[in-house]
């Protein structure tokens, strides 16, 4: 269990991340050259971003620019990101990790936690979720739930035609599935930044534990 000057994360939980994060790069990369091929806004994601692949090479085997390449990535990453996710949900929900972790969050502490972030003064105590990280870890939860789902409803249309419909049909789904990856990019590079910060962090997130730095010698603890 987490406490304060000390992260703790069981090995479940890494392997989920891990794999979940491996799973995410694999989408998105792919996901860019399924994009480019059909886009939804009048911008294309630079070739050296994506995944599908030499598009010469590709356009000589296949006729197209490595979007059947792509797509083959894609789904990979999907199966690998649905186990994943359902082990980090499973896990967040029976060891008391949701609860105990990103509970209780409250729109007043959020906007305290928010308001001291954006002066620097917000402290980072390892072992302790403020309210900024536990609503962005639930946003991103949400998010990959988001992406999951409308990615189910543009693959099988016909057979998830009540997904689709809520998302407001195929072409709905797909802006949906772009707006949730958005926001998952967005995570991610938030998330590193903190990392980069935080180093620590990343210790605990390998080994699956992390002290407070010592203290340097002659200084009081």
């Amino acid at each position: 269990m987490s406490q304060k000057g000390v992260q703790t994360h069981a090995w479940p939980l890494r392997l989920a991340h891990w794999t979940m994060a491996v799973a995410v790069l694999v989408m998105i990369g792919s996901g860019w050259r399924i994009y480019n091929a059909e886009p939804i806004l009048p911008f294309r994601f630079p070739l050296f971003a994506t995944l599908g692949g030499d598009v010469e090479a590709a356009l000589a085997r296949h006729g197209d620019p490595g979007v059947a390449s792509a797509i083959a990535w894609h789904f990979a990453g999907m199966w690998l990101l649905g186990a994943a996710f359902g082990l980090f949900l499973l896990y967040g929900l029976f060891s008391g990790h949701f609860r105990r972790d990103y509970l209780p969050l409250t729109p007043r502490a959020f906007v305290r936690d928010f308001t001291d972030a954006l002066r620097f003064r917000l402290e980072h105590r390892l072992g302790v979720y403020n309210a900024v990280q536990k609503a962005f870890y639930w946003g991103v939860l949400l998010a990959l739930l988001v992406v999951i789902l409308s990615g189910v409803a543009i693959w099988k249309p016909v057979q998830t035609y009540p997904l689709e419909t809520l998302f407001g049909g195929f072409q709905g789904a797909r802006t949906v599935h772009f707006l949730a990856m958005t926001a998952i990019v967005g995570f991610l590079a938030v998330h590193l930044a903190l990392v980069a910060l935080v180093p620590r962090t990343l210790v605990s997130m390998i080994t699956g534990r992390s002290g407070p730095s010592p203290e340097p010698e002659g200084e009081a603890p």
